[in-house]
């Protein structure tokens, strides 16, 4: 075997280095600003450790902080990995399990000693201590690979049950690998991570919290502590993330929800919302809007059945990929005993719908269709249940119950593309006129799945194609392909919002499916006169009616525009003596089509301003004596200083440009 191996760099350009050099050592060659700038490399694609030996001819890609992506990646793994020390430092007897990163940083489970009991957030500040001490230290963080039974024997000697039953379990074929850090501690870990700890800022982290979890995520397990962390790649960073968590935390959707009176969650339906009459204001606001939209670009409204049959789950293929996140209940009346209900054991089953889906290719079925029929664009506000965890439940945006503003397009081969250009041009239009901006991503086959190689691969062409003609597949865009995401029986177009903190929320989806059409015997006569598979397009704007009232309450922090707000304005009185005139002003701006309320109250206008403010009306008409006499109103405007003298016709004009739809404006 040659001692020598070929590396070749994105610039095109190679070298032979002998084989076991090292990704740190081509930095260093390369020049001393690289060898400090390199984080790890990336090896034929893969992310590796930048201390790994290269044993074969490779393309190699240092990694460094310019890489963000990558970079923040391995920061918060390494972040997590000193996390256990640390806690295992200061707690001896304490129990490792598994540490990722997350989206803003990362973080541990532990199983801590019984003497000890749960972690608490007072906690934090001395661990955040020992951990500083350790990135301090630079200890290096190096690669072994161990033999399973070995590895196996190490952990139940050292008292690391739940790392002696993992290691168990995973496949016999999978090579097991730890990372030590500074020779001593270690960790069961595929990798990669950073030279050594020294590579991280020790002022861009920081613990946030602590809470309960479970051992593999099952309820059924023992209890665990879990600590939070976020992590940067510098200081500069930790404090913008702070920052916005700050602006996030004053617009959180719940706080706001009920300082708002929209509306309200509890324990009695656990997942599922109360919505008050504001909250449903802003609800039938969307819906219509919404109908709207649909109405334009040749949709028909559908209503189908809450209950189906399982028969009808099974053969759509739920039944089996979906069923522990079904409601199902007995197609009988049980027999009520002392004892309680008895459901027989020959009984048959119903399931609430998780999906509009299958329901609406029954509706397909019904009569025959013919290619001139296609493509058949059918719509729902359809309502969903699953049955989420109650941990997983958060106020609007994870929810058991929720209305899609749902859609399938049922077309043939050759509308595909037009189809779905199509859809990319309502939602454009429609985000836009809702002031977000959007990046879009393309979910690729996942593992498992449903349908041909054939069928899977045409699909994604298929949405590729589509993605191009609506010149969306630019920077401008985000445009990303996301390997292994899509669902089980179709790849998907994603379109994720960004919000006025920059925070981002997948939200609206299409996706092509010629798996369901199939498995539920969907089909029309073509042009040849024989049957033929229609191509079924799963596609939704909002998403679900819940998450997207959510979002938008956050994105703006309450203060909606004014055609979604459930008040536009309230007409506040500063003496009595103007009482008739505020009711004459009220009733002028409702028959002009404005939601308004009179505020009579005997109260100071101060305290009015205060109060109108908290609940987020767009606007507060002030009216005295004056006021009266001269026909005028002082407007305040939310988020505005001072106010305006306007004469009552001006501001019915003002109000009512203001309270018309987006798309009802011309």
């Amino acid at each position: 075997m040659s001692q020598m191996i070929r590396v070749t760099l994105p610039d095109g350009s190679a070298r032979d280095v002998v084989r076991g050099t090292t990704p740190a050592q081509i930095a260093a060659d390369i020049g001393p600003g690289l060898a400090k700038a390199a984080l790890a490399a990336r090896i034929d694609g893969e992310l590796r450790d930048i201390m790994r030996p290269l044993e074969e001819d490779t393309n190699l890609a240092l990694v460094t902080s310019r890489d963000e992506a990558d970079a923040l990646e391995l920061v918060r793994h390494d972040f997590a990995h000193i996390l256990a020390e640390a806690v295992q430092n200061l707690f001896p007897g304490t129990q490792i399990t598994f540490g990722p990163s997350t989206g803003d940083g990362f973080y541990y489970d532990f199983a801590p000693t019984a003497e000890h009991g749960p972690f608490r957030d007072e906690e934090l500040p001395l661990i955040e201590e020992e951990m500083r001490r350790l990135i301090a230290a630079d200890l290096p963080l190096t690669r072994e690979v161990w033999e399973r039974d070995k590895l196996i024997a190490k952990w139940q000697a050292d008292g690391e049950m739940f790392k002696a039953e993992w290691a168990a379990e995973l496949p016999a074929n999978e090579e097991l690998t730890v990372y030590r850090s500074g020779g001593g501690w270690m960790d069961m870990c595929r990798g990669p991570h950073l030279a050594s700890t020294g590579k991280l800022d020790p002022a861009a982290f920081k613990l946030t919290r602590v809470s309960g979890a479970y051992w593999r995520g099952d309820q059924k397990n023992a209890q665990l502590s879990r600590i939070y962390g976020t992590g940067w790649l510098n200081k500069k960073q930790l404090a913008e993330h702070l920052v916005r968590l700050e602006e996030a935390a004053k617009r959180d959707h719940r706080k706001l929800g009920q300082e708002m009176d929209l509306f309200h969650l509890q324990a009695e339906a656990h997942g599922s919302v109360f919505w008050h009459p504001k909250g449903y204001m802003i609800w039938r606001e969307l819906e219509a809007y919404m109908r709207r939209a649909i109405d334009g670009a040749g949709y028909r409204e559908v209503k189908t059945p809450q209950v189906m049959d399982a028969r009808q789950w099974e053969q759509s293929g739920h039944w089996g990929k979906y069923r522990e996140n079904m409601f199902v209940i007995p197609d009988e009346v049980p027999n009520v005993e002392d004892d309680g209900p008895i459901i027989s054991d020959d009984a048959e089953w119903m399931a609430l719908k998780p999906m509009n889906c299958p329901a609406h290719v029954l509706i397909f079925r019904q009569g025959m269709k013919s290619y001139r029929d296609l493509p058949l664009r059918l719509y729902e506000n359809g309502c969903c249940h699953r049955n989420e965890p109650h941990g997983a439940l958060h106020g609007l945006m994870r929810v058991r119950q929720f209305t899609q503003d749902d859609a399938h397009i049922f077309c043939r081969e050759d509308q595909i593309v037009s189809e779905v250009q199509a859809f990319c041009a309502l939602a454009d239009r429609i985000y836009k006129e809702f002031g977000f901006t959007y990046s879009i991503k393309l979910a690729l086959r996942p593992e498992k799945r449903f349908g041909t190689e054939e069928m899977w691969d045409m699909a994604e062409t298929e949405l590729r194609a589509a993605v191009v003609a609506a010149g969306l597949n630019t920077p401008e865009y985000g445009w990303e392909e996301l390997p292994g995401e899509g669902a089980f029986y179709a790849p998907k177009l994603e379109w994720h919002l960004t919000d006025a903190i920059g925070r981002t929320w997948q939200v609206g989806t299409i996706q092509s499916d010629r798996v369901l059409p199939d498995r539920l015997d969907a089909s029309y006569i073509a042009e040849d006169g024989e049957r033929h598979r229609p191509v079924m397009l799963h596609r939704a704007i909002f998403g679900s009616y819940e998450r997207f009232i959510g979002i938008l309450i956050e994105h703006f922090a309450g203060k909606l525009p004014v055609w979604l707000a459930p008040v536009q304005a309230v007409v506040a009185t500063i003496v009595s003596d103007a009482d008739d005139y505020a009711k004459d002003v009220a009733a002028q701006l409702a028959a002009a089509g404005v939601r308004v309320e009179t505020d009579l109250r005997n109260e100071k206008i101060n305290y009015k301003v205060r109060e109108h403010s908290l609940a987020k009306v767009p606007h507060l008409l002030v009216v005295g004596k004056r006021e009266a006499d001269e026909g005028t109103v002082a407007i305040r405007t939310l988020g505005q200083e001072g106010q305006r003298i306007l004469s009552l016709a001006e501001a019915i004009a003002l109000l009512k440009g203001e309270a018309t739809p987006p798309d009802l404006r011309h």
